[in-house]
């Protein structure tokens, strides 16, 4: 009997734990609408970051061409490219120099002087000289070296305005980066709030027992969703900040001030053609690989004037004495003429032409490849300037037909007429429809921002 006492109080245990097991989940599912919107709002609110020091495209550029290394290192370049010049003009000139001295000499005798013998003492002896010296004829050298630094001097001009176009595509890259994950940031905000009305309306249906819990559920699947992204796209957008602040020198983020970024140009087919026809003569990348080349045609004189005799005159004019007196010197002076020509020098001549003839070759090869190459991405960039101005176009109409849509299908769901998958299958097209009009305009500035950095300058 006390056995059977036992097992009825155990399988009593069992039964209570199982029914509260049971009971459980239904509380949970009984929820209220209400209780649900409560929980949902205590995570509703996205923290957003402090906002970053704003600059315009304009002094975005200026400050990143103040502090960009190669934009440094290129204006170097120049200085150092100006003095060569300055040196080759200088070889035109005849050369002059000073020399000055005194010394102090003294005698002594050892032993017994004979009679009638000065025992010893000391002298004194100043000069001073006045030289100078010119090369008449160099055989074409001079005027080669000249030529030469000339155009290094040009290319490293050409240099400098591609690294500053280079520094200023990658300044508007990072800048219209900004703005796209901002306005991203925006569409992600955007979808939050219409994700927020789904959940809404879903709970009004569900009290009005026009849906189920399932419609609850989905809507508040879209409303989590809708905040990661939004988390995503603020996260996005200060690691675009911070890329800006450290193109421009700024210790911390930067943000992009806006301007008239929704501006969009057309480009007719002659308007295309000039500008081709434009980039492929003065692009930077053209102009130093031209300025290469005639340094290369300037080596190969300079190379070649050492077939030539080379013609040299000097002068001089030297004053010595023994005290520091222009009384009773002793002067002298000189002028002369020279011919030199090297008649053979162990090759070394036949070596220089090959050499520079060799550069030569190469630079004119790597000139030709240079107008290809700015052909070829002049007509890409262009190429990418149009279909991005296509899209904006086609990304606009969509949008108007996703918020038509969004529209029709949120009065239908009110009414009944329509399932909350529709619902937010309607959402997401206009959540697409958003991301596809930012992402086009913003392929359209950095497209244009190509054909200006190939071109370098602004068009």
């Amino acid at each position: 009997m006390k056995q059977m006492d036992l097992r009825v109080a155990h399988w009593t245990r069992v039964g209570i734990v199982a029914a509260a097991l049971m009971i459980a989940p239904a509380a949970a599912a009984q929820t209220t609408p209400q209780g649900a919107a409560s929980a949902q709002t205590q995570t509703a609110s996205v923290p957003e970051t402090q906002p970053a020091r704003a600059v315009t495209l304009r002094q975005a550029v200026q400050m990143a061409h103040e502090s960009n290394p190669s934009v440094v290192s290129a204006t170097g370049a120049i200085t150092t490219a100006q003095a060569a010049e300055r040196s080759a003009r200088g070889a035109y000139l005849p050369s002059l120099s000073v020399n000055a001295g005194t010394s102090l000499a003294g005698t002594s005798t050892i032993g017994t002087p004979a009679a009638g013998t000065a025992l010893g003492g000391t002298s004194d002896a100043y000069s001073a000289g006045l030289s100078a010296s010119w090369d008449v004829y160099t055989g074409g050298r001079r005027g080669a070296e000249r030529d030469a630094a000339q155009a290094e001097t040009r290319a490293s001009q050409a240099d400098l305005t591609a690294q500053r176009a280079s520094v200023s595509l990658d300044v508007e890259r990072a800048f219209y980066e900004v703005l796209r994950t901002e306005d991203l940031a925006a569409v992600a905000q955007s979808r939050i709030q219409r994700a927020e009305e789904g959940v809404t309306a879903a709970q009004q249906r569900l009290q009005l027992g026009s849906a189920t819990r399932s419609d609850l559920l989905r809507a508040q699947l879209e409303l989590n969703t809708a905040r990661g992204d939004l988390l995503q796209a603020r996260t996005e957008r200060d690691a675009a900040q911070l890329a800006l602040g450290r193109l421009v020198g700024a210790d911390d983020a930067v943000t992009a001030a806006r301007g008239d970024e929704s501006r969009v140009d057309a480009v007719s087919d002659a308007e295309a053609s000039a500008l081709l026809a434009s980039i492929q003569s003065e692009a930077p990348a053209v102009i130093a690989a031209r300025a290469a080349t005639e340094s290369a045609s300037a080596g190969v004189d300079a190379a070649r004037s050492q077939y030539l005799p080379s013609v040299s005159v000097s002068t001089g004019y030297n004053w010595q004495n023994s005290d520091p007196v222009f009384d009773q010197s002793r002067t002298n002076w000189s002028v002369g003429i020279g011919v030199s020509y090297p008649i053979f020098n162990g090759y070394q001549r036949e070596e220089s032409v090959v050499r520079a003839r060799a550069q030569q070759t190469t630079s004119q090869a790597q000139l030709a490849d240079a107008v290809r190459g700015v052909r070829t991405d002049a007509a890409r960039a262009l190429g990418q300037l149009r279909l991005a101005q296509e899209r904006i176009a086609l990304a606009e109409q969509a949008l108007t037909t996703a918020q038509e849509d969004l529209r029709v299908q949120r009065e239908r769901y009110r009414l009944g007429s329509t399932t909350i998958l529709e619902l937010l299958t309607s959402q997401e097209a206009l959540v697409q429809a958003e991301t596809d009009v930012v992402t086009s305009r913003y392929d359209y500035q950095v497209a244009r921002a190509e054909l200006q950095a190939l071109a370098g300058r602004s068009l």
